[in-house]
């Protein structure tokens, strides 16, 4: 495997790309530590850490998590690429039930251009509309923002008023525009999907500071006298690590194969088709979306409950309400995973279209064995995909949940728990599978090994009618696993190792 990152290097195309993608990845987290002016980042570092310990993560661990971190440096990219992944998704779901949008999906590559095109005009609106509410919570945190004693934390923005505002705007979404940028460009001209790529960056730029909470929780090394664990309940939380990544990495890439027939046709002197080959059905589907949507509807009503308790206190109920939906209630766990089922399906009903795969596989001669063409081919794909919804959405539940219980039974910092499952785990195995993907496809087209000598993925080396599939075997799955979390292990102590000596 490590000859495999070595000739990664020696391809000249490939070469040139790790590197650019590199640069403009530098590029994206220096405008994560370029603060906004007269913008006090002590105390706003200060508050948003308290308030993240308090809630177990809540709306602000979310956002910080996807901002890389930029929120608590009050930077010019403090509002991410988030504005641009909700524009894409809002217009993803518009395409299926607006008409017009769907013809222009269908278009081609001019429609898909529009698409982008409007999906980058909407990105702006909602840059504005998330920029000015962030700096009005700014500028009067006592009153916007539960909970913030001007006291202890101290003014957050020195200057403030109208030029204040409108400034700042300009600059967040200047900085969301640049960091949507860099993310096409990376996936043009560079390696992996770009903006995926930016989003798992900023994950792992907390890295370094889950290590320190982690070395001082076990160790005590800076946190004075008294008892803390040990030994051995760091290799064990160490194995819970890496039993944790080895299912997700098996289940992000596990797929039910539909066997395929092609019937033989004669195209003039030729015979075509008479190959067999299958449909790849993931069984997680809907990616890390459902968990994204019920934590985000499930945190915006408790904020607002909370806040209406705190202002009339005469009404109990309100309050009663806030705690149920509150991160550490019961209740709130019954709705996290009702919610993530109902989107799993949800989702998987607007992306998938058994309807269409059907009619696709008519046209060109494909049948199921065993399933008559058209409508009951396209029945039978749906009652597969419906049973593979449900261990998709039981899967997710349970990841979602997981780093909350470790964070609230075990004790153990935010920083640290959000590593062992969640949102953030979900996407940083995802996107790191699709780029190493990537580059193994370079290394075989050079006819040099991939990183498996043995259980190569299949649907390139093996599969004769070219039809590719996205996932790599469980055996081969299970051989990726282990070294590249060893690697990560490995870097990472060292990284730490110079911060604490």
């Amino acid at each position: 495997m490590l000859s495999a990152f070595t000739n990664s290097l020696k391809i000249p195309e490939l070469r040139s790309r790790i590197f650019y993608t590199l640069s403009l990845l530098f590029i994206a987290r220096v405008a994560a530590h370029i603060p906004l002016p007269y913008v006090q980042t002590d105390g706003l570092q200060a508050f948003l850490k308290d308030s993240m310990q308090g809630s177990g993560g809540g709306i602000l661990g979310l956002y910080s998590m996807f901002t890389g971190g930029a929120l608590t440096q009050g930077a010019i990219g403090a509002l991410g690429i988030m504005p641009y992944i909700s524009a894409s998704i809002i217009f993803q779901l518009m395409t299926a039930v607006v008409p017009a949008l769907s013809r222009l999906q269908q278009e081609g590559d001019v429609g898909r251009q529009k698409l982008t095109q409007y999906t980058r005009y909407a990105t702006v609106v909602i840059c504005v509309i998330q920029g000015a509410l962030t700096i009005m919570a700014l500028e009067n945190p006592g009153k916007l923002v539960q909970g913030y004693d001007i006291a202890k934390y101290g003014p957050i923005v020195m200057t403030g008023g109208f030029g204040f505002l409108v400034t700042s705007v300009i600059l967040m979404t200047a900085g969301t525009m640049l960091l949507m940028w860099l993310g096409e460009q990376i996936t043009q001209r560079g390696i992996g999907n770009g903006v995926s790529l930016l989003i798992t960056v900023g994950i792992l730029a907390r890295v370094p500071d889950a290590m320190r909470e982690t070395y001082n929780l076990f160790f005590n090394r800076f946190a004075g006298t008294g008892t803390s664990p040990g030994l051995p309940q760091a290799a064990l939380l160490i194995a819970s690590f890496f039993i944790v990544t080895m299912g997700v990495i098996m289940v992000v890439q596990g797929q039910r194969k539909v066997p395929v027939q092609y019937a033989k046709r004669v195209v003039g002197n030729k015979v075509m088709g008479g190959q067999s080959s299958f449909l790849p059905l993931k069984v997680n589907y809907s990616g890390v979306m459902p968990v994204i949507f019920s934590s985000s509807i499930l945190l915006f009503p408790q904020q607002i409950f909370a806040t209406l308790a705190a202002k009339f206190s005469n009404l109990k109920f309100l309050g009663e309400i806030a705690a149920l939906l509150d991160h550490r209630s019961w209740t709130y766990y019954m709705f996290d995973a009702m919610l993530i089922l109902f989107f799993s399906y949800f989702w998987v009903s607007v992306m998938f279209k058994p309807i269409q795969i059907a009619d696709d596989l008519k046209k060109y001669g494909g049948y199921i064995p065993g399933v008559r063409p058209g409508e009951p081919t396209a029945q039978f794909l749906d009652f597969i995909m419906t049973r593979l919804t449900l261990a998709g959405a039981v899967f997710l539940t349970v990841i979602a949940v997981f780093p909350s219980l470790m964070s609230q039974g075990m004790g153990m910092p935010q920083n640290v728990s959000s590593f062992f499952g969640g949102t953030g785990m979900l996407i940083t195995v995802g996107v790191i599978l699709d780029t190493m993907r990537q580059i193994e496809t370079f290394l075989l087209q050079r006819h040099y090994d991939g990183f498996l000598k043995k259980g190569r993925i299949k649907a390139r080396s093996s599969n004769p009618t070219g039809m590719t599939g996205d996932a790599l075997s469980s055996e081969a799955v299970m051989k990726i696993a282990l070294p590249v979390l060893i690697l990560l292990v490995i870097g990472t102590g060292i990284w730490a190792a110079r911060t604490f000596f």
